[in-house]
């Protein structure tokens, strides 16, 4: 660990746009001094109608990029090993050159963004995209756990806001702050669940079990393909699963550690129905023999043997993507207009906290017909 930690590199950036009539020349001359201060070697590469790079090496390892481009803007990188004082050295350093820039070019400024340090490489990964392809860094500062199953990688980090976080193959999943999350999937508030037959599909966290159970169900029915993220967040998402994954079996529960896929096939020929259905399968669902041409196709597959195992007046509760992915959105909604038998749906907006963007939720249910 503390190998992999002294190899990170610290990235600060420093982005300045400025007016066409500034003098670009004058850029090179007025940071130079900075760097020679440094000790730092100069290379200049001009490249004409594209503008200039210079590079800029020192001794300890760290080394700085000048770029400026011929439409007036101006990029400063500064990489260096992450540690506390080459940390304060770049930051320094990027304060001198912001501290020149203005001086130089105060009137010619139209726009000076300076983004907080990257840390690339790290022990402690911080940094996770939205659904939308944001990147976001989030406040980790430490590996709970972290193991390759037969599946997927399960990771569950610590954050300081939002408590443990379960990641799966890079998909932030779960955190302990996601309550909201695990209410919309089982329809905000608004359902009765007591004496019903529920089946959950995946939901490895536990969430949504141990909310149901405090319920009064019948029998809940929860399967879950992977035994590691179980057995992962049984140890460290308790605050999100309570003691619900402590045994497979409860009072009004049990726990199957299969594939869901023949498991909802076996249901439908046993004609074994369910009042609700609950999908928390991952984005991509994961399968021991997929049967699908796409992932599309097996979506549809989920949801048809879903229909075939609901009472006629149950319904099911899906996670559906996040707002901004529209097309994606869409195209499950068409999936819906092609099962076997024809259905309604409904669909609500959350904040997931952990998520940081707005996420769709969906209610499926089957169209009655007069007979």
């Amino acid at each position: 660990m503390a190998a992999a930690a002294a190899a990170a590199a610290r990235h600060g950036t420093l982005d300045i746009m400025l007016s066409a009539t500034a003098d670009y020349n004058a850029i090179f001359k007025g940071l130079q001094s900075i760097f020679q201060e440094q000790e730092m070697t100069e290379t200049i590469h001009n490249w004409g109608d594209l503008g200039y790079l210079a590079t800029y090496i020192n001794k300890n390892g760290s080394f700085a990029s000048l770029r400026i481009y011929p439409h007036g803007l101006v990029l400063v990188d500064i990489q260096s090993y992450n540690d506390m004082k080459r940390g304060e050295e770049t930051e320094q350093l990027l304060n001198k050159v912001e501290e020149r820039m203005k001086e130089l070019f105060n009137k010619d400024i139209k726009r000076l963004k300076r983004l907080p340090a990257i840390v690339r490489g790290d022990a402690i990964d911080r940094y996770w995209p939205t659904a939308d392809g944001r990147l976001v860094e989030y406040d980790i500062d430490e590996v709970v756990y972290d193991e390759d199953s037969a599946y997927q990688n399960i990771k569950i980090l610590h954050s300081k806001q939002f408590g443990n976080i379960l990641i799966l193959s890079g998909d932030v999943n779960l955190a302990e702050s996601d309550l909201a999350y695990t209410q919309a999937i089982m329809g905000s508030g608004k359902e009765d669940y007591t004496d019903k037959e529920v089946l959950i599909l995946g939901g490895g966290d536990g969430g949504i079990l141990y909310e149901i159970v405090k319920l009064k169900p019948k029998m809940v029915t929860m399967v879950e393909i992977d035994q590691m993220v179980i057995d992962g967040c049984r140890k460290y998402m308790r605050k999100t699963c309570g003691d619900v994954l402590d045994n497979l079996n409860g009072d009004c529960y049990q726990v199957l550690i299969e594939d869901c896929i023949p498991v909802l096939k076996r249901y439908a020929k046993e004609e074994r129905m369910f009042d609700y259905v609950i999908n928390d399968l991952t984005a991509v669902p994961i399968s021991t023999s997929p049967e699908e041409d796409s992932t599309w196709e097996f979506l549809r597959m989920i949801l048809d043997l879903s229909m075939k195992v609901l009472k006629p007046d149950g319904k099911y509760f899906t996670q559906g993507n996040c707002v901004n992915l529209t097309e994606a959105l869409n195209l499950y909604e068409e999936q819906l207009d092609r099962l076997y038998c024809p259905v309604k749906f409904s669909k609500e907006v959350v904040c997931v906290p952990s998520y940081m963007e707005l996420w769709v939720f969906y209610t499926v249910w089957k169209k009655r017909t007069d007979v």
